[in-house]
Parts: structure tokens; sequence; C-alpha cells
């Protein structure tokens, strides 16, 4: 508890592991390039700046859409400022990186802390900035042993195709990488509670399936008002914080951003998602290698989701919009943003938010897999996630087919058919729903031929009220088993 207070106190909240990761880093006693990537809000500055608060050598970060003259200005102006001198415009990035060598060379701090925030955005057409970055690292940086050089970006693509995927100067040269995940709801709770803010894990939950754990949008929640009047307030008045956030977070991103917002438009409107045949079909997209890229960058930047149905084969991959925020805006802002700017609070009895409640508590529980696992008991068991659709009628399906939310294989021949319940109180099993569950362990078993054992496991809000028809429930997860910290 003490350490969790104090990374509190330093302005971090959770990132545990990351941490541990950063300090060894720091004191390996050999040169290191870490690279440090993610999605656009989850953090990543704001990591990088605490963790090493005073112990920065120079850091620098780049400009969005600025020019070469003005990255190089910009550059020349942040590194006069560690020398508390004017320098010189570099005329390139060449120079800019042989003035930055000669600086450090002079420096007394026994590690130095070089960090390059935002480095896409130096990457502009023709700059030659990536050759200059690779000799500076592999020429002279690599070979010492008081450098630490952190790179980081938003651009996850950029950081993916230029610098993990290099095939040139800078091939399997990074000594470390960390993707920054978003917040669990154990580390968005602490957040929350280090705001002074005190919710219910039902309230949270919700707010968790609106924004996902981004920091970015929990740091704009006010103490001072409820979960509901925060949501009305951040996304649906006149002119809030967040009223130009969905362009700008893709128009940063992704160089043809109507193209990726069109994909995932498209994605919205499904929630189990599309294949590639389907979204080519349906959104007249070209079957081009330029969509395998879009699709590979969404994944990559954990816009969308890639996976089979549990027993398909890899070819029918299908794509998921899985990003809280970009499913909340199609399916919320979009249509309301300014027509009652106290939408969220007057809209808790609708059929169509209830829906959504549902269908996100299964992306929540999705984004943690490690928590049910523990939860289960089976942490030490290796498994795979997916989920299974049967739309094939036949005796043992309904007209509708058959479809099992979450399913967890495991190698000791068990598996676990997830269903999941977003509830205001204790699940209730009647009758009718009893016999559906019936029905999908027969249609599974049906379809799928498998003689494993199977179990059904009920993840809910706050269980399931025990009854005549309950008995089908093997195992229970229950909302507060989310927020164990792994």
């Amino acid at each position: 508890m003490q350490r969790e207070l104090l990374r509190v106190m330093d302005g971090i909240v959770g990132r545990t592991k990351v941490q541990n990761d950063l300090e060894k880093l720091f004191k390996s006693g050999k040169s290191e390039l870490l690279i440090v990537y993610g999605r656009r809000r989850v953090g990543k500055t704001h990591l990088i700046r605490k963790y090493f608060e005073g112990r920065f050598a120079f850091y620098t970060t780049g400009m969005y859409e600025a020019s070469q003259e003005q990255q190089l200005e910009q550059f020349a102006t942040t590194l006069g400022e560690y020398q508390k001198t004017k320098l010189a415009t570099p005329r390139t990035w060449i120079e800019a990186f042989a003035m930055l060598k000669a600086y450090l060379l002079k420096s007394r701090m026994r590690r130095k802390v070089v960090f390059f925030d935002e480095i896409p955005w130096y990457d502009t057409p023709g700059s030659g900035f990536l050759p200059a970055f690779e000799a500076f690292w592999n020429g002279w940086g690599a070979g010492r042993d008081d450098l630490l050089l952190i790179v980081c970006g938003s651009a996850t693509t950029w950081i993916t195709n230029k610098l993990l995927a290099n095939k040139g100067g800078l091939f399997n040269r990074a000594t470390s990488q960390i993707y920054l995940e978003p917040f669990t709801l154990y580390e968005t709770e602490q957040f929350l509670k280090s705001k002074g803010i005190v919710w219910s894990r039902y309230d949270i939950t919700e707010c968790y399936m609106v924004m996902g754990g981004i920091p970015y949008y929990l740091q704009q929640l006010d103490p001072r008002k409820s979960y509901m009047e925060n949501i009305d307030e951040m996304f649906f008045q006149k002119n809030c914080k967040l009223k130009d956030e969905f362009r700008h977070l893709y128009n940063t991103l992704f160089s043809n951003s109507e193209y990726y917002i069109r994909i995932v438009e498209l994605l919205s409107s499904k929630n189990i998602g599309l294949t590639r045949e389907e979204l080519v079909k349906t959104g007249n997209f070209q079957n081009n290698g330029y969509l395998t890229e879009a699709l590979r960058n969404l994944e990559t930047s954990d816009f969308v989701r890639a996976y089979n149905y549990y027993g398909k084969k890899k070819k029918n991959i299908t794509y998921q919009l899985c990003d809280f925020y970009s499913m909340f805006y199609f399916r919320f802002i979009r249509q309301q943003y300014g027509r009652d700017e106290h939408f969220w609070s007057h809209s808790i009895d609708l059929p169509q938010r209830r829906a959504w409640a549902g269908y996100m508590f299964e992306q929540v529980c999705y984004w943690h897999v490690p928590q049910i696992k523990q939860s289960l008991g089976i942490s030490g068991i290796l498994s795979e996630q997916s989920a299974w659709y049967e739309h094939k009628a036949d005796e043992a399906l309904t007209s509708r087919g058959a479809q099992i939310d979450m399913i967890i294989a495991r190698r000791d021949r068990v598996i676990s058919l997830c269903e999941m319940k977003f509830s205001v109180g204790r699940f209730v099993i009647d009758s009718d729903y009893e016999m559906s569950l019936r029905d999908k362990l027969t249609a599974f078993r049906s379809h799928t031929l498998k003689s494993n054992a199977l179990q059904i496991v009920m993840i809910s809000t706050f269980g399931v009220k025990p009854n005549a028809h309950s008995g089908i429930v093997q195992s229970e997860v229950l909302m507060d088993d989310l927020y164990k910290e792994i």
C-alpha cells in the first residue's frame, strides 16, 4: 500500500511493471535504446516525463505538421536551453545530431537520459531524419555505457514500420520496447481515487465502457460531479472539451484519416465484426494491399481486434472495432451532440442504452481476460480466447443460430463457455434462459465435434441469483473480480 501511494504522489498511478522495467534500463550499466509506443492519449509522455523528472540530459518533442526547418529550429532552441546559450539552427539533421553529441560529451551526468517525444513528427518528407538518427545511435550512442535513449510516438504504425520492423541501419537495434496499454479497471479505480473521485464500481465500469482506460479522458472528469453529469459535460454539451476529439484523434494517427474512419464506421455497425470480404462488399473498398495495411495499422493501434471464431480457419479472420471511445462516438455522440445537453442522464432507461451496455460489458471482459482466468483459478494453464457463432439453423439451433460471447479453450481439455451479463442487480436465470444455455451447449458440441469437458461460466456485475434454474452455471466471475491487480 505504501508503494502504491508513493506512485500516486509522484504523479504516476499503476504501471507497476512498466516502472520496474524503466528502472532496470536506467541502471543497466550499458547504453539502451528504448522504444515506447501505444494509442494516442494513453499516457506515454506523462509516464516518461514523471518517471525521469529531474534526470533528463535532454528532452525534446516533435511538432505536428511542422516543416523540417521549423523542427530543426525548435530542436536547436531546446538544446540551447539545456546549455543556457543561444544556438544557431542546424541546416540538416546530421548537423543537429552532431550538436547533440557534442553537448552530451560535455555533460557530467553519469546516466544520460535523452528523450525524443513524438518522434514520428520529426520524420517529414525528404528531411533525412531517420538516417541521421541511425547514424547517431549506431555510430556513437550504442558503443557507450552511459546513454539511455528513449523514443516515443503515438503514430504506432510509424513506430512499427520505421523502427521495430526496420530493415536498414536500425534493424534489431532497439534494446527494449514498451507498448503502453490503457489502464485496467484496477488502475482506473486508483486513478479516480487519486483525483478525489469515489464512485461505485458499477459506475466506474460503465464509465470504462465510454472511454476505456485512457488516462487523458479520465483526467477530464470533475470530482464534484456524478458519473452521469460528467459524461454529459464531456461529450454532449455544446462546445464541450472533447467536441473535436474524434477527428483530431484519427487525423494525428493516420495520414489518410478519412479512409480509416470509413473502416471503423462500418465496423461499428455490426457488434460481432466483419470479415475482410464483408468489408469489401459492404463498404465498396478495393481488395488490395492498402486495405491490408489499414487493417493492420488499426489492429496495431488497438482500435480493431482481429480474431477467428472458434473452429474457423485463419483465412476467415473477423475484424471487430474495440476502441471504447470510437464505439461510443458512433453509437451516441455523433447523433446526439448538442441536441440534448443532458442526454446521458436522460437516457438511463432507453433500450438502446441497455443494449449498448450489454455489448460493451463483453468488450470490458475481453480486455480483462487475465483477471477472469485468475478468478477461475486457471491462470497457470495455457489457453486461447475466442468467440463462437453458428448461423446455420438445424434441430439444435433456433432460426437465428447460436452465439457464445467468449470461449476459453484450455490445454487441460476443458472449454469454458462464458456468458456476460451487465445488470443492475443479481442476474436471474429463468426457465427460458436455462433452455437457451442448454441449446447452446448442444449446438456447440454438435458443430465443433469436441469431446472436451464443457462448463458454463457466468460473468456478471453482481452474480447469479440462486433459484431452480441457476444450477446450469458451473462457475461465476463477478464485476469485482475484474478489478484485481495482475
